[in-house]
């Protein structure tokens, strides 16, 4: 007796098809330079929604703009883009090689821009998704910098007379002939929109000496305090440049005259190195610029040894991955610094500033002002007033990419510069 069975049915796929029109049709890499070089990525569903996402590393663009083109674009098209932590999942975990600020660069992109499409959807400024605002605006500082005191003094009047109410205080130093963060001081091939990278075919040589700087920095932000009082929050960046038992000596001897933080003191990859600088000094420390994931500070928001985050959107995989990051410093009493300087395009600034109004412990944001090249590629609603930074309430991000005037600013090739100390020995920049 023969006899027939039905066919088994055939599995659920794993995943869901996306709705209609919500699928990728379509990922750009684009790469200008209005000003200074940046990397965009440009998502559009199949309904014609585009997203926009920044994925600039200082210096290395390129870099990171290949790593979307060759190995992320293509696994973009047809998926929902609506599904933005699966996206992120998948991208870190599929690669194998996980981390790093090419990969965390270009994972960022993409989550930025699936968040921007989300809100554009839902016809909301991106920070409503994230739980609305937590506060009214978003406190910023600028960056003051001179070759002598009087030269300083006029660039903090100038950032107060444009409304800042926070400055960064970088100064030149004796014997040195080219310090981090002044503007002012001559270079070999032009720094543009006061930032360090210059257009050149290899990086700029500078020279180092850290028991000048150490000599010289306390006289500075006394002569400050002297000039501007006792309650303008004062910041100073340190960028990395001392060891430990360096930096826990500066921290104790910029104690009185009561910074805001003092930033990246010492190289942090040593997390533990934290511990030597905490034991000396009650300066608020702040940390993380370059860092690229959450396990890049366990140990430093674990044991308490930062006061205050200074990852970037940009860099940190996106709003997905630094929502946690500061999540987890909140339970430690650790708030938000994130990183603002003119290398995060406008796209990543708007980004920053829509986390930064949504989360609970929000600190402070950097804004350095993008060039007026920057700004014609990039149409933004975020303002700046008294003070106070707002991302706008635009659908999305906020943020609009004009491919006419950006095709006029082709990539030009730039380098951060390098240290030498004064026997010749590369030092940290």
């Amino acid at each position: 007796m023969t006899g027939t069975t039905d066919a088994a049915p055939a599995p659920e796929p794993a995943v869901a098809p996306p709705a209609p029109g919500t699928a990728i049709r379509s990922a750009e890499v684009l790469v200008h330079s209005p000003g200074r070089n940046f990397v965009t990525l440009r998502l559009t569903t199949e309904d014609g929604v585009v997203g926009l996402g920044d994925a600039t590393l200082n210096g290395r663009e390129l870099a990171v703009a290949s790593y979307l083109a060759d190995h992320v674009v293509p696994l973009l098209v047809g998926r929902d883009a609506h599904r933005i932590e699966d996206t992120w999942q998948f991208l870190y975990r599929s690669a194998y090689w996980r981390r790093g600020p090419v990969t965390m660069a270009a994972i960022a992109a993409v989550d930025v821009a699936l968040w921007d499409i989300k809100a554009r959807l839902a016809g909301m400024p991106l920070y409503q998704l994230l739980g609305g605002a937590s506060r009214t605006g978003l406190m910023a500082y600028g960056h003051a910098s001179g070759r002598d005191l009087p030269e300083l003094f006029d660039s903090i009047r100038q950032h107060l007379d444009e409304g800042f109410r926070s400055i960064r205080v970088q100064t030149s130093v004796p014997g040195i002939d080219a310090v981090y963060g002044v503007a002012a001081q001559p270079s070999t091939s032009g720094r543009y929109d006061y930032e360090p990278a210059q257009r050149a075919p290899l990086p700029a040589e500078e020279d180092w000496d850290t028991r000048a700087y150490l000599r010289h920095l306390p006289g500075v932000f006394e002569a400050v305090r002297n000039e501007f009082g006792p309650e303008l929050p004062l910041l100073h960046d340190g960028h990395h440049r001392m060891t430990p038992i360096q930096a826990a000596r500066l921290g104790k001897d910029l104690e009185p005259y009561d910074l805001f933080w003092l930033e990246d003191c010492t190289p942090a990859e040593n997390q533990d190195a934290l511990r030597l600088v905490r034991q000396h000094t009650v300066t608020p420390l702040a940390i993380g610029e370059v860092f690229n994931t959450v396990w890049d500070y366990q140990t430093l928001i674990r044991e308490q040894l930062i006061d205050y985050v200074r990852s970037a959107v940009t860099h940190t995989g996106g709003i997905t991955a630094l929502r946690r990051i500061l999540d987890h410093a909140a339970q430690h009493q650790i708030k938000s610094g994130i990183h603002g300087p003119t290398d995060i395009s406008p796209v990543g600034m708007a980004a920053a500033l829509h986390l930064d109004l949504a989360i609970h412990n929000f600190g402070i944001q950097e804004y350095m002002p993008h060039s007026a090249a920057t700004l014609e590629v990039f149409r933004t609603s975020f303002t700046f007033a008294d003070g106070y930074l707002h991302p706008g309430e635009q659908p999305g991000l906020g943020v609009e990419y004009d491919d006419d005037v950006a095709a006029h600013f082709p990539y030009q090739a730039a380098y951060l510069p390098f240290n030498r100390l004064k026997d010749g020995t590369v030092h940290d920049w």
